[in-house]
């Protein structure tokens, strides 16, 4: 992917469902002061069984999205993509 492409596909994803995101951040406290979705620069995405999993990050922030929903945001680490199972950073139900 191309970094256009990658920014692209990244405000689709947030664009699509910011009322959640920001809902989510808002939820966390000091995650959600201030941020916006041009912030977010990142993605890491895998399958696994039927669904979708993608983290996509700000320098701050990362977001945890099942499918096309997001279900949790934590303070973003490097040690999160570099991670067997990135989902352990996050709170979501299975």
């Amino acid at each position: 992917m191309t970094a256009p492409t990658v920014e692209a596909a990244i405000h689709e994803l947030m664009d699509l469902a910011w009322n959640l995101v920001y809902d989510l951040l808002d939820g966390r406290g000091p995650l959600g002061d201030g941020l916006l979705v041009e912030e977010y620069t990142g993605v890491h995405s895998w399958v696994e069984g039927l669904s979708r999993y993608t983290v996509v990050h700000s320098r701050e922030v990362a977001v945890l999205v099942v499918d096309t929903r997001p279900v949790d945001a934590v303070a973003f680490h490097h040690d999160l993509l570099g991670a067997d199972d990135p989902r352990s950073f996050f709170r979501f139900p299975v």
